[in-house]
């Protein structure tokens, strides 16, 4: 896997409801850095790996309005990024031959994903996440036919929710979050849940691309809870 190419469309604007259609143009020409900060290293080192950005709605002409988008909680004994929100997904096995492999069969192992249910819109620019050197190639998809997920692997997964991005674009429930570190990012609360870091950073990016973003007071701050 090259970090540094653009898998780009992974299939045609029929296969996606409208509402989606402006996010897809909008990532056919996305660069790495327009959605993060953290780009993978020039050297070609960071361990691969892939998330599932899985949007969904019940009347697929019914708009963002009525969509969600599939986030988990992870485990509190996670070794790297315990407790946090984040895409179903995960480190690339060798038998993965593509992110997109590696996306949905994590998304499986983790929540009972179906893959047959999900159409698999594009690949995005692959990216870095510092303090765990993984390089993350993140994958849109669409839930064609949404079905019961839930925990599979307490160890892994605490939770699993499927967030209204109504929610998401809700200006009262957007901040900047400050880290003891000196971090400062986009945050959201939503379906009781505190978003930030590396997820809330996509999230940010892709609502604003599709146009879904509404505009938030940026100088409203939260600390990271406890």
């Amino acid at each position: 896997m090259n970090p540094s190419r653009h898998p780009g469309r992974a299939t045609d604007d029929a296969v996606a409801p409208s509402w989606l259609h402006p996010l897809l143009r909008a990532v056919d020409s996305v660069q790495a850095d327009e959605l993060s900060r953290f780009t993978p290293p020039a050297d070609g080192s960071g361990r691969h790996s892939a998330v599932l950005i899985l949007f969904a709605a019940p009347d697929a002409a019914g708009g963002p309005d009525s969509a969600d988008v599939l986030l988990i909680q992870r485990s509190a004994t996670m070794r790297s990024h315990a407790g946090q929100v984040a895409f179903p997904g995960g480190a690339t096995d060798p038998q993965d031959v593509s992110a997109t492999a590696t996306a949905l069969r994590e998304a499986t192992e983790e929540v009972g994903l179906r893959a047959e249910s999900v159409d698999v819109l594009a690949e995005l620019p692959a990216l870095f996440l510092p303090p765990s050197g993984f390089v993350v190639t993140p994958v849109l998809g669409y839930w064609r036919s949404p079905h019961p997920v839930g925990v599979v692997d307490e160890a892994e997964v605490a939770g699993v929710h499927r967030v209204p991005l109504s929610e998401l674009v809700r200006p009262a429930n957007r901040f900047t979050v400050r880290h003891p570190s000196g971090f400062a990012g986009p945050g959201f609360a939503a379906d009781g849940l505190f978003v930030w870091g590396f997820t809330a950073g996509l999230l940010d990016r892709l609502l604003r691309l599709a146009g879904w973003e509404q505009p938030w007071d940026r100088q409203v701050s939260r600390p990271l809870p406890d």
